[in-house]
């Protein structure tokens, strides 16, 4: 027997994801619900090369499902999470909306799988520039111990949705063959969609992703310091995270510098790194092997790729700097749904 999985958000750039992964996945589904807004009900996309009907997300339009993937937003999955629930169905939450509520599981399975045990019905997934760090350093959390992160990332637009990537696409046109000066480009929605100014992203780099806080980190970076220590299950950490845009369509890079409680050599780092589930060791600098954000665009079996170096301030090896890059759309939205988007029956069995 199969299941019923319903994608909320089906139109969007994480939604078309999802639904081909769903079509790639052994899980075996008997009918898929794409849900959206009411502007796209009666529209259809293909799943399986069959034409499904897209159905406008209301407080009855989960039943008879049993598992549902939001990738709709906050206020979305705030709205129509709780009706999933209450209708029978599991949720796999895209959005940040559950991520810090105490009774809601926020999950990377190669990390904290056990977490899963806990759920009430939802399952939040972590920021994607979260997810990728999470998989590189819990190896070496495992067995040396962690005490401080510091990272800055280098964030593809993808993760501000489609119209970012529309919007970088044509600034970058008007530049390269208009040739409209960048700091002449008109922008509407980075770096933030929600905040006051907007800036071109062509030929820039733009140290604002979210809007800020009251401590003057974006929302982005305390979800990344947030988001670590519940996943970790480990308050002592310090964390501190600096989260630029850059001009590249899919697929985040990060830089961190980590110190751990004990001493790290660093060929067992890369060694346990290379041998952890989800990551990718490559580090051959002598041949220029190294993580680039163009070789994770559209590969599930290097979603996470890891160099690593030893810090040089400081002789003894408690101290490493790694890079990461992995492809952006299918770490989630958007890996945010790592191994729960790109083996979906692996996390059913861990439901059942």
């Amino acid at each position: 027997m199969g299941y019923t999985v319903a994608v909320v958000g089906a139109t969007g750039a994480v939604g078309a994801q999802m639904i081909k992964m769903l079509e790639e996945s052994t899980l075996p589904i008997d009918k898929i619900r794409l849900l959206a807004s009411a502007r796209s009900a009666g529209k259809t996309l293909k799943f399986k090369d069959q034409d499904i009907t897209i159905e406008e997300t209301t407080e009855t339009a989960f039943e008879g499902v049993d598992i549902a993937l939001f990738s709709a937003g906050g206020s979305t999955s705030a709205k129509y999470a709780p009706y999933a629930v209450k209708a029978g169905a599991v949720v796999v939450d895209n959005t940040s909306y559950f991520r810090q509520n105490p009774d809601v599981p926020l999950v990377v399975p190669e990390v904290n799988a056990h977490a899963l045990d806990a759920h009430n019905g939802i399952i939040a997934c972590p920021n994607c520039s979260t997810i990728q760090m999470m998989v590189a350093l819990e190896p070496v959390r495992q067995k040396w111990g962690l005490d401080r992160i510091i990272v800055s990332t280098y964030q593809a637009v993808s993760g501000a949705g489609m119209g970012a990537i529309l919007e970088t696409q044509r600034e970058l046109r008007e530049v390269l063959n208009d040739g409209v000066k960048p700091r002449d480009l008109h922008a509407e929605i980075l770096p933030s969609g929600g905040d006051k100014k907007h800036y071109p992203i062509a030929f820039n780099a733009l140290p604002q992703i979210d809007v800020f806080t009251d401590n003057d980190y974006t929302y982005e970076e305390m979800k990344m310091t947030k988001e670590t220590k519940k996943i970790m299950e480990d308050d002592s950490i310090a964390v501190s995270a600096t989260c630029v845009r850059i001009p590249v369509l899919s697929a985040h890079s990060e830089s961190v510098y980590i110190e751990t409680k004990e001493v790290a050599p660093i060929e067992e780092v890369k060694a346990a790194i290379a041998a952890f589930p989800g990551a990718v060791l490559e580090d051959d600098v002598a041949h220029q092997i190294y993580p680039q954000a163009i070789n994770a665009v559209g590969s599930r079996d290097t979603l996470l790729v890891v160099s690593v170096k030893t810090w040089m301030l400081k002789k003894e090896s408690t101290c490493g700097l790694f890079q990461t890059t992995c492809s952006k759309v299918l770490l989630g939205t958007q890996f945010r749904l790592q191994k729960l988007f790109t083996n979906v029956d692996w996390f059913v069995q861990q439901l059942n």
